[in-house]
Formats: C-alpha cells, sequence, structure tokens
C-alpha cells in the first residue's frame, strides 16, 4: 500500500506567511490602519479579500504579485523532500490541505520547480477578476466548531481518505493550529508530524492521550525525509534517492 504525505504550505512548505508576504508588493510595505483593524477572529479569508482589494487599489499589477510571491523562501530541506516524492510517486501520494490560497500555491510550487511532486491541492480557491485583482473564496462550508469557517482541514482529509483504498501510513507535516483537527483524526499507524516551536507542536502536547498517531517533531525538510524513507524502507519498498 501506498504512504500519503499531508503538508500544510505557510510556515511548513514555505518558511513564511504567503498572506502576510503579499503585503512586500507594496510601495511602504505596510497597510492603513483602517485594513489592518478590519481584521475579525476566524473571518481571516475575508480579512484577505480587504488586503487584495487595498493592494488594487494602488495599482500593483498581478504580475508584480506573483514576482514577489515566488521570492518566499522554502523551508529548509523541503526542496530535497519534495523531490524525493517527486522521483518515487509508485509509493507515495502527496497533498498540500492549507488556508492559503490557489493563486499563491501555484505560483510559488512553479517557482520552485516542484508541481509535480504534489498530487492535489485543497485550498481556497483564488483568481484574477475582470478589474485585474486577485480574489479569493473559501474553499468550503463545514460544521466543526474548532475550525475557521472557511476550511475544516480534518473534513478534508477525511473526505479525501474515504474515496481512496486505503494507505499504509499518513505523514501530516504541519505547524499551526488548524492542523490539529486533521492530526487527530489519524491512525495509530500515522505519523503527525510539527514544526519544533510553533503553535501544533504545544497543542499536540496537551492532547497527546487523545491521539492515535505517532508524534515526530521536526525542524527542517531532511528530517520529514528521514522519518519518510525510513518508513518506505521498513515495508522493504523500492526507493529512488
Amino acid at each position: 500500500m501506498k504512504t500519503l504525505v499531508v503538508f500544510d504550505f505557510d510556515h511548513t512548505v514555505i518558511d513564511a506567511n504567503s498572506d502576510t508576504w503579499v503585503i512586500r508588493c507594496l510601495p511602504g510595505q505596510t497597510l492603513p490602519d483602517e485594513v489592518k483593524k478590519s481584521y475579525r477572529k476566524g473571518q481571516w479569508t475575508e480579512y484577505m479579500g480587504k488586503v487584495m482589494d487595498y493592494i488594487g487599489d494602488q495599482e500593483v499589477s498581478v504580475e508584480n504579485i506573483r514576482a514577489e510571491m515566488e521570492r518566499i523562501p522554502l523551508t529548509a530541506g523541503m526542496s530535497e523532500l519534495l523531490t524525493f516524492i517527486s522521483r518515487n510517486k509508485n509509493r507515495v501520494d502527496c497533498l498540500v490541505i492549507s488556508d492559503a490560497n490557489s493563486l499563491f500555491i501555484d505560483w510559488i510550487l512553479g517557482a520552485a520547480g516542484l508541481r509535480s511532486a504534489v498530487d492535489q491541492v485543497f485550498t481556497n480557491p483564488a483568481g484574477v477578476n475582470a478589474l485585474g485583482r486577485v480574489e479569493v473564496q473559501h474553499h468550503h462550508a463545514h460544521q466543526c466548531r474548532r475550525c475557521p469557517v472557511n476550511m475544516c482541514k480534518g473534513k478534508v482529509l477525511q473526505d479525501y481518505l474515504a474515496q481512496r483504498n486505503g494507505y499504509g501510513a499518513v505523514f501530516y507535516v504541519g505547524d499551526g493550529s488548524n492542523d490539529l483537527c486533521p492530526a487527530s483524526r489519524l491512525r495509530g499507524c500515522d505519523v503527525v508530524m510539527p514544526r519544533e516551536g510553533y503553535a501544533l507542536e504545544e497543542l499536540l502536547e496537551d492532547k497527546r492521550e487523545g491521539l492515535k498517531a505517532r508524534i515526530i517533531p521536526w525542524s527542517s525538510g531532511t528530517q520529514v525525509l528521514d522519518e519518510l524513507q525510513d518508513s518506505l524502507r521498513s515495508k522493504n519498498d523500492v526507493i529512488r534517492d
């Protein structure tokens, strides 16, 4: 059976938050107070709509936004990890489940030459409207009370797995509080890998007794790669380094 590797994106695949990084495309690299103060808890997607509207008002082109997004650095070791996954698609499936948006993720993975590693991306759909501005929509509606209104990553993962024949193991790699819900749905044969020093690591410590999956913290993609390779070799899988 194949292995599934699931990644968050911001502060996981990339070493930044793409939604806050985009502010760098503005001439002053900052937002006015009225935009900053418009954020409401759990309404991040709506807030990003206001941010993108403001960026459009400043006549920043989509081309300039894309160029800035393509400068975001990958987290150390992620290029090697995703390259390994792309070379072993007969053994490994790969998802991104992210509260970012489809345009940013596509641009960044494309610039890094890593699109081929990822089989599917589940995120907030985004596009360029008739005015030449980036628009972001909710990924889906859900009933989970502990997740943001626009996306429950646990439901996304559960729905995806329900449509498959099964995986020998699932590796979930993330950093934030919205990664706790999918982590809590993993099996005993699965692994949740929280980034060291980020919110998910502390949350998992608090919820350890209720979790089935093994917890293995990480600080670089090479640590995730080592764990993935060890798991594949334990199954006597032939892998391409």
